[in-house]
């Protein structure tokens, strides 16, 4: 179920945007959204295909990507994975190590209804990324549990329906590298 109302918590991972909902990687001029559940097929098959085109862009100074990690598949998980998913991503960015990450965790992403990956494996799989001790312990410790609820809170209110959701300055893409190419190329050619 949906939180019914945001409220920042009081911790929020490092690199985060202002409003604290969002990893914030580069720092180009195009702005871009990316709504992510770490449960989700459809956001495994954005990061294989698109991943690579939006850290390309990245490299290339043309975008500044959010990444706002929801959880709005708890209930297809026996352990509420999609949110402690998101709160080890969180772990990863306060060492800067989202993006490494978040691609450890899609490439062994569970199938739904199961219980998702234990806390150990979630460390493991950072521990592969090149995350060490501070992050084991993050995650260990619940240091971001509350932070997944806040971001799908806000999310919702934006009026999320769905993940993926890839946004280039404000205007929904298909989250395909094809559009999303476009999207940025059209935004650089006529700034807002």
């Amino acid at each position: 179920m949906y939180p019914q109302k945001s409220r920042r918590p009081a911790r929020v991972p490092a690199h985060t945007n202002e409003d604290g909902d969002g990893v914030v990687v580069g720092d180009g001029p195009v702005a871009l959204d990316a709504y992510i559940d770490f449960q989700c097929p459809y956001c495994r098959m954005f990061a294989e295909a698109s991943g690579p085109v939006v850290d390309r862009l990245v490299a290339d100074g043309r975008i500044t990507v959010t990444y706002h990690p929801v959880a709005i598949l708890d209930d297809l998980s026996t352990t509420r994975y999609s949110s402690r998913a998101a709160a080890a991503s969180g772990c990863a960015a306060d060492d800067g190590m989202f993006v490494d990450y978040h691609y450890a965790l899609f490439a062994d992403q569970p199938p739904e209804g199961g219980a998702g990956l234990s806390d150990d494996e979630l460390v493991a799989l950072g521990a592969a990324a090149g995350l060490g001790g501070a992050f084991a312990s993050c995650v260990r410790g619940g240091v971001h549990r509350d932070w997944p609820p806040y971001v799908t809170a806000r999310a919702v209110e934006r009026g999320l329906r769905g993940t993926p959701t890839v946004l280039v300055e404000g205007a929904v893409v298909p989250p395909y590298p094809g559009p999303v190419v476009t999207a940025v190329e059209t935004a650089l050619r006529h700034p807002v």
